[in-house]
């Protein structure tokens, strides 16, 4: 049954096309957004921006519409979305100036790890949507999924560590990172700059 807060939510399901972002201003993507206490947050550290908050589940969602509504915030966009649909089909090239990944599930099990979003094709994908000197910011409370990823992003050489890009970010939390520091886990977080692409070698 549809509810009211749908008429603010973007619907992507069977679309074919491209989702255009402001060219004039900062964009940054929530993804995975869930119920949207860090998107709401963004949007009141940054209402010069157009905060994207993408997520896939329809009742997280309208929790970020009703927060959203609350702060009474008029510089967001509520997409519903699955994340490797929306960063490899999307989103056009160099659009987007943050993302944000932040407890995403760590499907720890050995037969679950083609769900992790961070692979090869996903990291380019990254590489592609973010403006010129972008940043990839993610968080996990799992070691060996932190380890992984910053793996994955030093093996693309598409990407330099650089932590401070989000030193801007360090008093908000998500509703995922309170529930772990709440249970005495830490919550590192983690930022990557998008460096220009190589040059082609020889033969290219």
């Amino acid at each position: 049954m549809p509810h009211e807060e749908d008429a603010d939510i973007r619907f992507f399901t069977g679309f074919c096309g491209v989702f255009e972002t402001p060219s004039d201003r900062r964009v940054e993507l929530d993804l995975g957004c869930g119920s949207g206490s860090y998107t709401s947050a963004l949007c009141g550290l940054f209402p010069e921006s157009r905060i994207l908050a993408a997520d896939v589940m329809l009742g997280r969602l309208r929790k970020v519409v009703r927060r959203c509504r609350r702060g009474h915030f008029d510089n967001v966009t509520v997409l519903r979305v699955e994340a490797r649909y929306l960063i490899s089909r999307l989103l056009p090239d160099r659009s987007v100036d943050r993302i944000h990944l932040l407890c995403p599930d760590p499907w720890p099990k050995g037969r679950h790890r083609g769900h992790r979003l961070l692979t090869s094709d996903f990291t380019s994908q990254l590489h592609r949507v973010l403006r010129d000197g972008g940043v990839f910011h993610f968080s996990s409370d799992d070691e060996y999924y932190r380890d992984a990823v910053g793996r994955v992003l030093a093996s693309s050489g598409l990407f330099s560590p650089c932590d401070e890009a989000v030193a801007d970010l360090a008093g908000i939390a998500s509703d995922f990172e309170k529930r772990w520091l709440e249970e005495g886990k830490t919550v590192p977080h983690r930022a990557w700059r998008k460096l220009p692409l190589p040059p082609p070698g020889p033969g290219h």
